[in-house]
């Protein structure tokens, strides 16, 4: 009975989507397209190995019915035509553009995927090889891709061509949400570094080799004509010939991430510290404006040591991951303990004085991992994590789990039951409700108390990895990687 009442409910939907488009109208809200399916509120799901004929698959699911096939029961569920990537594992959502970027880890394809007609084209060209982390602007313009294996930060720069600009360790690119400045980050390393795309006057006086770069420059492409160069964060005037660090003292410490502030005129560096094998983990500041690729748009001189020395916030609880909300920003990670684990950590950051609050304790997590963040409705965090099975709580059978649901009204924390890793998080916006990609299943759960829904008409076949809410209102209902 509780099965026909959905198909009855998703039939009266599906009436009403018809009686629109019969009338003209073929928009349901922001001016955006009515899709084939005819469902409003759609989470896409990136599966590996759906079958033994494939390696990867989308498919979407009735985030409002939580029910993957049509009312009818045909069609028996809903997929994104023309998909061929293998192994997907990250979908970039973009909403408010109606599309998304996939990437697959089993042949190192980015596609793009239209929402409004629910169909992938032919994937990004122009990447070398496996891309650690990999992001696309949301005018579609650039793509920047950290190939560790290449040992290159790739910019396909959709105007000019694809640069492949030499960063040996590179592991992780982190871009803003206005597509204009862009920061990579290299392993075991204490430097970040950030591309900037090279005026026709910049382009002449560059190409006579390394010995006509500016100072800070590690890499110009092509070197003969270079459209593009790389910089170095940091202000290399304190490095001898040899590679030694003298003088100011350095303010990186194992980064490996940026996230940037609302107005979008800082960079928060986030430095692992003791996960990545450092020191102390804290967050430094970076000014946008001398990293901003775009020509006619970069301004200020370059970074100076002066100005990340006088901005940088201790984060004892750990800092591999954050998201920032106005003028709060969350920052997750692991802080290593007495008996050599590590113990998962959420620290509230107050941007208006730059003082972070006392560690809440969270899901435990591998050290440096790349964490899952989002906000939902209801005032809640939800917080993603892998391997805690292998933490503090679970080494003194004390309750663990690899999702966190925090109250921010009163930072409250509700710890889920240890189903898998934690690969992916979408908020379902104004319904009340997130999905998730859990031990390669799909699961969901309420934001007014964390309790779990009944996932059974939204199980896949295969291993689900990642998901994303298709019809976001904005953009920002993005997991954060």
């Amino acid at each position: 009975m509780k099965k026909r009442s959905l198909f009855i409910s998703a039939a009266a939907a599906l009436t009403v989507a018809a009686a629109l488009a019969g009338c003209g109208t073929t928009s349901y809200f922001a001016g955006r397209t009515l899709p084939p399916s005819g469902l409003v509120n759609r989470v896409l799901i990136a599966i590996q190995n759906p079958s033994v004929l494939s390696k990867g698959e989308l498919i979407f699911v009735d985030a409002f019915y939580d029910i993957r096939s049509g009312y009818n029961g045909a069609p028996g569920y809903f997929s994104i035509s023309g998909f061929t990537g293998a192994l997907p594992v990250t979908i970039q959502n973009m909403p408010e553009e109606q599309s998304g970027a996939v990437y697959g880890s089993g042949d190192g394809s980015y596609n793009l995927v239209n929402y409004a007609k629910e169909s992938s084209t032919n994937a990004q060209s122009g990447l070398n090889g496996a891309s650690f982390s990999v992001f696309m602007t949301r005018n579609q313009i650039y793509t920047f891709a950290a190939s560790q294996s290449s040992h290159v930060l790739t910019v396909v720069d959709h105007t000019s061509g694809s640069y492949p600009l030499s960063l040996p360790g590179v592991y992780r690119v982190s871009v803003n949400p206005g597509g204009s400045a862009a920061l990579a980050f290299v392993e075991n390393s204490n430097y970040a570094y950030y591309p900037r795309k090279l005026t026709g006057a910049q382009t002449i006086a560059y190409s006579g080799g390394p010995t006509t770069w500016p100072k800070a420059a590690v890499d110009c492409e092509p070197q003969s004509a270079p459209g593009w160069c790389l910089f170095q964060a940091q202000s290399p005037d304190h490095v001898d010939p040899t590679g030694n660090y003298y003088g100011a003292p350095l303010v990186f410490d194992r980064p490996l991430k940026a996230v940037f502030s609302a107005d979008g005129g800082t960079a928060y560096v986030l430095n692992c510290g003791p996960e990545c094998g450092g020191s102390k983990a804290s967050i430094s500041s970076l000014p946008v404006a001398p990293m901003i690729y775009l020509i006619g748009q970069q301004s200020g001189t370059l970074p100076t040591n002066a100005a990340l020395a006088s901005s940088t916030i201790n984060v004892p609880g750990g800092a591999s991951n954050a998201l920032v909300d106005s003028s709060t920003m969350y920052v997750v990670g692991q802080q290593l303990q007495t008996d050599g684990l590590f113990a998962g950590n959420l620290t509230i950051v107050n941007l208006l004085n730059n003082t972070a609050g006392t560690p809440i304790s969270i899901s435990d997590g591998a050290p440096g991992a790349v964490s899952r963040m989002l906000l939902a409705d209801d005032n809640t965090l939800w917080i993603g994590m892998t391997k805690c099975n292998n933490g503090e709580r679970a080494a003194h059978n004390r309750p663990f789990g690899c999702l966190t649901m925090v109250n921010t009204a009163n930072n409250s924390v509700t710890l889920q039951p240890y189903l898998g890793d934690l690969t992916g998080i979408a908020g379902v916006t104004g319904l009340h409700k997130v999905y998730v990609a859990q031990g390669g299943q799909v699961y969901i759960y309420r934001t007014t108390d964390g309790a779990s829904i009944d996932n059974q008409y939204v199980t896949v076949t295969g291993t689900a990895y990642d998901v994303a809410y298709m019809d976001g209102l904005t953009d920002g209902n993005n997991t954060v990687y």
